[in-house]
């Protein structure tokens, strides 16, 4: 069964005469990770905002675990381009936020639980440290252990380490490929980097056209754990300039 399902959704925002998302659907298997491709404005956030809620679709079916997501609660966990870390709280106050929000949780479980999400992607020591004294890099690490603690199998990350340096963001995909082959999470993943959506999914999901009716799937043929040297392979090389025809497609329409 599909983790994630749409079915003919359509969005229209207020004062747009057109549907920015047209009959559109799609579906995602559970533990895969696709990146989605397109130029700026095409539309990619706004369905993200719809499967996290943000956003109501004007007609059509979202459905996460089989269920519609109008009847489900903390569903999907949802981390965007910036941090959004509260500068007031500690690190781990800020970890411990989703724990707050779902309840049922005493004060030291979410200290602890906080402490061990830190731990896991190498931030030990940071938990009394507020955001401020953290690297870019660091923060998005700590941006991404608050959002595994929402508990959800479903991720939505929205263009994450897009505001990193080169060399940072190069490490950081690395780290979430690592995260993800532990943790088999189900990732969908915002970019316009194609060499970036090449090294991470499994398959591109590319938008083609706006108004979005379709995802153009595009399977990846490389087997995971990757490394940065897979990206000069042949067919790798001659997928990089597909994708990168598409895109220019777009603009020029």
């Amino acid at each position: 069964m599909s983790i994630l399902d749409f079915n003919q959704v359509c969005y229209q925002y207020p004062g747009e005469d057109f549907h920015i998302i047209d009959q559109l659907s799609f579906s995602v298997e559970p533990g895969s990770f696709h990146c989605m491709l397109g130029v700026s404005g095409c539309g990619k956030s706004t369905i993200f905002r719809m499967i996290n809620g943000l956003l109501p679709p004007k007609s059509g079916t979202i459905r996460v675990g089989g269920q519609s997501i109008a009847v489900q609660k903390q569903y999907c966990g949802y981390m965007p381009q910036k941090d959004m870390l509260f500068p007031w709280r500690t690190v781990g106050e800020n970890l411990a936020l989703p724990l707050e929000i779902r309840r049922g949780f005493s004060k030291k479980e979410r200290r602890d639980r906080a402490a061990a999400a830190l731990a896991e992607v190498g931030l030990e020591g940071c938990m009394d440290k507020f955001p401020v004294e953290l690297s870019g890099g660091m923060r998005q690490r700590a941006a991404f252990a608050r959002t595994m603690l929402t508990g959800s199998d479903l991720l939505l990350l929205d263009e994450p380490f897009s505001a990193l340096d080169f060399l940072t963001r190069i490490s950081m995909q690395e780290w979430l490929l690592d995260q993800w082959q532990r943790h088999k999470k189900t990732i969908l993943f915002i970019t316009h980097d194609v060499e970036e959506a090449l090294f991470l999914s499994s398959s591109v999901l590319v938008v083609e056209s706006t108004p979005i009716r379709t995802l153009r799937e595009i399977p990846v043929p490389l087997d995971y754990p990757r490394n940065r040297h897979d990206l000069t392979r042949p067919e790798i090389v001659e997928l990089r300039e597909e994708l990168v025809t598409l895109l220019r497609k777009q603009v020029k329409e």
